[in-house]
């Protein structure tokens, strides 16, 4: 059983399988860490690299957190990077608020060199450390780093990962110039949703995660061989 963490309940529905725990929009990890093979950030991200497009998948081959690395499994990371056809390689940065405008993204990518961008990947991260466990992340591109979200779009997740229409809607009422910049988000969201599903396909169970050792069959008791 692999333990995936992302951060929207749309994400979650679209991860969910055999062999697959999802936990979206916080949670206590450490709960269900125990027991699993390995821990994955998946999901989408904002980029932070210039040249990433919403769609492209991305892998980390670490996780910056303040002033922390944290190293992925360079075995599950490679399997991920291949099956996926992964865009980039690097370093994602992790964030506690959504980096919400072109400029914050330039910033961040000047001053951390990190490829990405999301909420989720550090705890995630720290989880598997704690509990000894292989530990990876694959992203979805779903803004640009040229691109700055509207102000509805910052305000839609709620903490448990699920949309907030009504703050959408009251952000629409006190900003309609907005609403153009708004479905042009849509619309890219729906282009990296629609990758992540096709992500999970290639991947199939287990995300290509850590696979169980198989039995020493020259240990077998002799009325079994």
């Amino acid at each position: 059983m692999i333990l995936a963490v992302t951060g929207l309940q749309r994400e979650a529905r679209i991860l969910a399988g055999p062999g697959i725990e999802v936990v979206a929009g916080g949670g206590d990890l450490d709960l269900h860490a125990a027991g699993k093979q390995g821990v994955i950030s998946i999901g989408i991200a904002g980029a932070l690299a210039p040249d990433l497009k919403p769609g492209d998948w991305v892998v980390a081959d670490a996780v910056r957190d303040r002033d922390e690395l944290l190293s992925t499994d360079l075995d599950w990371t490679a399997r991920l990077a291949s099956r996926l056809s992964a865009r980039q390689r690097g370093v994602f940065f992790a964030a506690d608020a959504i980096a919400a405008t072109a400029a914050q993204k330039a910033e961040l990518h000047r001053t951390t060199r990190a490829i990405a961008v999301d909420m989720e990947s550090h705890r995630a991260a720290r989880a598997a450390r704690r509990h000894g466990l292989p530990f990876a992340a694959a992203r979805v591109i779903s803004d640009a780093a040229g691109r700055t979200l509207p102000p509805a779009a910052r305000v839609g997740m709620k903490s448990d990962g699920k949309v907030d229409l009504p703050a959408v809607l009251r952000s629409l009422l006190l900003a309609p110039w907005q609403l153009p910049a708004l479905i042009r988000t849509g619309l890219e969201a729906e282009t990296a949703f629609r990758a992540l599903l096709r992500g999970h396909r290639l991947l199939g169970t287990g995300f290509a995660g850590p696979v169980p050792p198989s039995p020493d069959l020259g240990k077998l008791p002799s009325d079994m061989v």
